[in-house]
């Protein structure tokens, strides 16, 4: 995978078709396993009860008509020629359509929004004028707070759908391949040998995602080409073989044919036809690893004519084989003599295919948690040359439980088949939906053209949809169930994730009471840097006042850290931090602001903590140079009462972090006058930073002659500072934390007291704590126990 694409946007075309073919091959493996393991079900699936194969072969040619126009409409018209286009930076998925809109529309429910947020390069906001209409439909948006909440809901739905099928989608890809193993066995060991054969696939399958993916990544594009190679030949030969004029049968008055004569039965074996499109969203969602050129070539001249042309195989060699209404699976249509060979590579395809999915449930799992809306879990990455493969301990087990539980519950592809259509509808109906608004929203586009495209497509999806959801009975209640305990789960989480910053933002204590903290009151200040966590991007957190309440003494230097998300992809480092003063310089006391976007992910304690200290060296750096010196506090801070906030780049840092910092400190050039949007939050300025030339200047924390004069613009009070936070840093670092109890105000109603404090509280003590999120050492860690009455 080339991350050049991703992380800095550079375009497809500007690379040598050599290059986007070797790309185009590579995401076969990573974006098409899943939907091309789908001829291993389709059939099997639509026949199992509702239509039977008769010799007139009008069933089987409806069938493989409704594939053919199903798989043209769907993946290649709704995604490779629109909704990729729809990409977040490069991004793809759920989350990166609701990023786009909350971007361009004030419908995000986090009240740590910031209007200085919009000065990162990847915001990206770029986009022609707002038509009358447009402004309309952006207007009711932002004025109806409902629409917000029912916007968030769409989203969760989405979410927990792709969730569900990354329980689904490995039992049914397994199980069917598997399946294939009895031909070469008795009808006996076949009913005690696939559910077993499968469970085993399942668990070594799981029990490798610590690894990683990039370890044994490199087997996947061969293995995909080969299964796509391999049903291609099948298919030609089938055709060829059996009913060459089979193509006949793509005519649409098929579609009309065999609705007619199935009626009701025919409308209900749609829950079997639409599995041809498993697979769809994952060209969305893995849209990052990959440009939109080779995702295209890859599905339009590889992916899609296997496909066809492998149903049009089946359906060919079925139209002359009338007696095998039970044995209308995959591997019947494979010559004998052959089967076995097929049958492993089907395997290996099917362990593919369900790789990619649970890739990208952890994926969709750290997003919801880096917006607040699913509890914390432990996020470990498995790669260091590739950014966003990550491993989650607990959900893995989780799905690998859940996943058995399928396979040995339902015991064939009928239920499983069900179940995993209703999911794949689902995620299609919300990404349409969010499609349809990104349209008017970021494209300009009249809402004429978003309600033709809800319509068509919609359209669409209702009556496959229905034909899923008519099977609840059947197997579809798998994943409306499992979306209903996941929904629950992120929407009690998020909502009360909201109510305590709330909270926080009404118990906040003034700056005035920090600054009053003296040792005339019995206050010490003690060597080291105190790191006091919180979720506010202005004012002094409660926690802290709880923590002077219980121990008079803060550290020497004290820095006030907020780790918020934006909505984007990703914050480059040269523009993550915001760093400022808390009060005069001789307090000793900042504020750092740490953006990440819903893709990035907290570093590493180490590497945090002297990133943090390097950061607060290139401010005390630059307020030197921008000559306001320490007496500037006043004159600065009287209208809000908070600190200027500074853009602070790191990414050319280089060098020990502890004594010496060598290396370049890049600037973010921004503009002036930013404000907190949020009504809720105080005004934070953002000091403007003038684009000169700074990138040679170094950071210093020794006092020397050489640092004498490379700073003899400095009054001796930086230098003092500077000294003073590398003694600090030698000192010892503490990461002060608060450890929070939720309970539901006296008289709120039956359902909030139960949210909160049964809900809430049970997740709350039963996921990993902040310490485990912000990755804070044990040894360095001091919580403060605080009580939050919601």
């Amino acid at each position: 995978m080339d991350q050049n694409f991703r992380r800095h946007g550079i375009s497809a075309k500007k690379d040598s078709w050599k290059t986007i073919l070797l790309l185009s091959y590579q995401s076969l493996g990573v974006m098409y396993g899943d939907l091309s393991i789908s001829p291993l079900y389709v059939f099997r699936s639509t026949f199992a009860d509702d239509i039977e194969h008769s010799e007139t072969n009008e069933e089987i040619y409806g069938v493989l008509c409704f594939v053919f126009w199903t798989l043209t409409l769907v993946p290649l018209f709704k995604y490779v020629f629109v909704v990729l286009r729809a990409d977040d930076n490069g991004e793809g998925g759920t989350f990166a359509l609701y990023s786009l809109i909350c971007r361009h529309a004030k419908v995000s429910l986090l009240p740590n929004r910031q209007i200085a947020d919009e000065a990162l390069s990847t915001y990206k906001l770029d986009c022609p004028s707002e038509s009358e209409n447009v402004s309309k439909v952006k207007g009711l948006l932002e004025k109806h707070k409902s629409l917000h909440t029912a916007l968030l809901v769409l989203v969760l739905l989405g979410t927990c759908m792709v969730i569900g099928d990354g329980v689904l989608t490995p039992a049914i890809s397994v199980f069917s391949a598997v399946s294939g193993l009895g031909f070469s066995m008795s009808k006996e060991h076949h009913l005690y040998a696939v559910v077993p054969i499968t469970c085993f696939v399942l668990v070594c399958l799981f029990a490798l995602q610590h690894y990683g993916t990039h370890r044994v990544g490199f087997l996947f594009a061969p293995i995909v080409l080969t299964w796509l190679l391999c049903i291609t030949t099948l298919g030609v030969y089938n055709i060829f073989r059996w009913n060459p004029q089979i193509y006949k049968a793509l005519s649409p008055y098929y579609m009309y044919s065999f609705l007619k004569k199935t009626k009701k039965r025919g409308w209900m074996s749609l829950g079997g036809i639409l599995l041809c499109i498993t697979g769809s969203e994952a060209m969305f969602a893995d849209l990052g690893h990959f440009p939109y050129t080779a995702v295209q070539i890859a599905f339009t001249f590889m992916v899609y004519p296997a496909l066809i042309l492998e149903y049009m195989g089946q359906a060919a060699y079925l139209s002359k084989h009338h007696q095998l209404n039970d044995h209308l699976g995959f591997f019947i249509t494979v010559p004998e003599n052959v089967r076995l060979p097929v049958v492993i590579v089907g395997i290996f395809a099917a362990v593919v295919g369900s790789q990619a999915i649970i890739s990208g449930t952890f994926s969709i799992i750290n997003q919801s948690q880096s917006l607040g809306c699913f509890p914390r879990v432990k996020v470990v990455h498995t790669s260091e040359k590739i950014h966003g493969q990550i491993y989650i301990p607990e959900i893995n087990w989780m799905l690998m439980i859940l996943c058995i539980a399928v396979a040995v519950g339902f015991r064939d592809t009928k239920h499983m088949g069900n179940a995993s259509g209703l999911a794949v509808m689902t995620v299609m109906l919300v990404t349409t939906c969010l499609t349809s608004l990104v349209i008017v929203l970021c494209w300009r586009k009249p809402p004429i053209i978003a309600l033709a495209f809800l319509i068509f497509f919609g359209s669409i999806e209702i009556l496959y949809f229905s034909a899923s959801l008519i099977k609840f009975l059947e197997g579809a209640w798998v994943p409306i169930i499992l979306a209903f305990i996941l929904m629950t789960v992120m929407f009690v989480w998020h909502y009360a994730t909201i109510k305590k910053y709330e909270f926080d933002l009404q118990n906040k204590v003034s700056l005035e009471w920090l600054l009053a903290l003296e040792p005339s009151l019995g206050i010490a200040r003690v060597p080291g840097i105190g790191l006091v966590y919180s979720d506010l991007v202005s004012g002094i957190p409660a926690n802290f006042s709880r923590f002077i309440t219980n121990l008079p003494a803060f550290h020497r230097v004290l820095v006030f850290v907020c780790v918020k998300a934006v909505p984007v992809p990703y914050v480059p480092n040269a523009e993550r931090y915001l760093v400022g003063r808390v009060g005069p310089q001789a307090h000793r006391s900042y504020r750092c602001i740490v953006r990440l976007g819903y893709r990035d992910v907290h570093q590493d304690v180490d590497s945090f903590e002297s990133e943090l200290v390097k950061n607060l060296a290139a401010f005390i750096r630059f307020d030197a140079s921008d000559n306001r010196g320490p007496d500037s506090f006043t004159s600065e801070m009287s209208g809000s009462g908070e600190c200027r906030l500074t853009v602070i780049g790191t990414a050319g840092f280089s060098g020990p972090p502890a004594y010496e910092v060598d290396g370049s400190v890049e600037l973010g050039s921004v503009s002036a006058g930013f404000e907190t949007i949020e009504s809720l939050t105080e005004m934070t300025g953002l000091e403007t930073i003038v684009a000169i030339d700074r990138s040679e200047r170094r950071v210093r924390f020794a006092v020397d002659d050489e640092s004498d004069r490379r700073l003899d613009d400095t009054n001796d009070s930086i230098l003092a500072e500077l000294e003073e936070l590398r003694a600090a840093q030698e000192a010892g670092t503490a990461f002060i934390l608060g450890k929070s109890h939720v309970k539901a105000r006296q008289g709120s109603s039956f359902l909030k007291r139960f949210a909160i404090n049964v809900g809430y509280n049970f997740l709350r003590q039963n996921c990993r704590g902040p310490d485990v999120a912000l990755r804070v050492p044990t040894a360095s860690l001091l919580e403060v126990g605080m009580v939050y009455v919601l």
